[in-house]
């Protein structure tokens, strides 16, 4: 037994074993980029007492054994001490040159982590369980379904690369946010044909709301997504080959106003002119007569127009939408007008035209779409009337 190195208690140490003066117990390893490294632990054995006043935590041999089965399989064990914050930073830093939308989405996820106890947990110590929590506890904040799946996409996505490192085995994401969650989300309102004629009626004869009614129109015929709408300038009118050219969106935030490309890449298309689209553009046209007060990012003309000869935004329709709808029906109290927005118009455009028969890529292409399935979920909105219409057009 000469010179083997014992503990406190007459226990042999192992290679790379030693015990502090304090009474803690050290393992020495190098890890696979050649350096030194130290693991402690108030326990040599899992059965070992922890001293009076310390906390709770695995034995030194325990965490050996983790190193091993960490360096067997290929686990980069000096990077697991990595916060989600961490890997969530890393996992952008990927990818870095994204549009001002999906950057404020990021640092928006970022702060939610940063004020919550998740995001400063050590990757390796994450468990579905800890997920799971993590997005009940966004949930009693009043974050919506849709929201927290965002979110926890995004999450999951930063766990699969730690994975593909080498930093984890598991990702804790796997699991679908609905085992937990009841998805409230509500389902994208259609106008009926009855709801869209009160509604153009009512905007086109309003003292106050008259002068959204080209935008109106042109939203319920074209599709467009009302960034797009905002967005357009006089040189993306092709009066002659009837069809307007969508390349950019029109955004405005706490910065201003700036000019992006299309949502998706599926964005860039050309819309065709109904006869009925083209006589509202063209009024409009006569309206803006190069009114518009300034230029965004190289961008001019715009024709859609506030009071003060700036671009019309989002908001401001939302605004006006609401408005609009809130004095119908306070007028009209027998026949009231749903929740109305340029997405409730876009989707009742995409609606309509699924009913008509169109091809569902063609359709895709018109509303674009990136993903097949989004368009084919329009059909969901077909009823039995539509059913019919079908049956007497094979049947006779």
């Amino acid at each position: 037994m000469a010179g083997k190195r014992t503990d406190s208690k007459g226990r042999i140490l192992l290679t790379g074993e030693s015990q502090r003066q304090d009474g803690r117990y050290a393992y020495k390893y190098t890890n696979v980029h050649g350096e030194s490294k130290f693991i402690y632990s108030w326990k040599l054995n899992a059965t070992d007492p922890i001293p009076k006043g310390k906390r709770q935590c695995k034995s030194l041999r325990e965490m050996k054994k983790e190193l091993l089965r960490d360096e067997m399989d290929g686990i980069d064990s000096s990077k697991k001490k990595m916060t989600v914050c961490e890997l969530y930073e890393k996992q952008n830093s990927l990818k870095p040159n994204v549009r001002k939308c999906t950057l404020n989405g990021r640092n928006q996820l970022m702060n939610l982590l940063k004020a919550d106890k998740f995001g400063s947990m050590y990757i390796e110590n994450v468990k579905p369980s800890d997920a799971k929590e993590w997005a009940l506890r966004m949930s009693k904040k009043d974050y919506a379904f849709q929201t927290i799946n965002n979110y926890k996409r995004s999450l999951k996505a930063s766990f699969y690369t730690a994975v593909n490192d080498d930093l984890i085995r598991k990702n804790p994401f796997n699991w679908k946010l609905t085992d937990i969650l009841t998805d409230d989300t509500k389902h994208k309102e259609v106008l009926t044909k009855e709801q869209t004629d009160k509604l153009l009626e009512f905007v086109k004869n309003d003292a106050v709301y008259n002068r959204y009614y080209n935008e109106v129109v042109v939203l319920l015929n074209t599709g467009l997504r009302i960034s797009e709408l905002c967005g357009l300038t006089v040189n993306d009118l092709d009066f002659e080959n009837g069809f307007i050219n969508v390349n950019h969106q029109l955004l405005r935030d706490k910065d201003g106003y700036h000019v992006d490309v299309p949502k998706t890449e599926s964005g860039l298309r050309k819309i065709p002119m109904l006869a009925v689209t083209r006589k509202a553009l063209q009024e409009q046209l006569q309206k803006s007569n190069g009114k518009c007060a300034i230029a965004v990012d190289g961008y001019s003309d715009f024709i859609f127009l506030n009071a003060r000869n700036y671009p019309m935004y989002t908001v401001l329709y939302n605004n006006a939408l609401n408005g609009l709808v809130k004095k119908h029906n306070k007028m009209y109290r027998d026949y009231e007008l749903p929740h109305i927005s340029p997405h409730v118009c876009r989707h009742t455009f995409c609606s309509n035209i699924a009913k008509s028969g169109m091809n569902p890529k063609t359709l895709q292409y018109i509303m674009g779409h990136s993903d097949i399935g989004v368009t084919l979920n329009t059909y969901n909105h077909l009823q039995f009337e539509d059913a019919l219409e079908e049956m007497k057009k094979v049947v006779g």
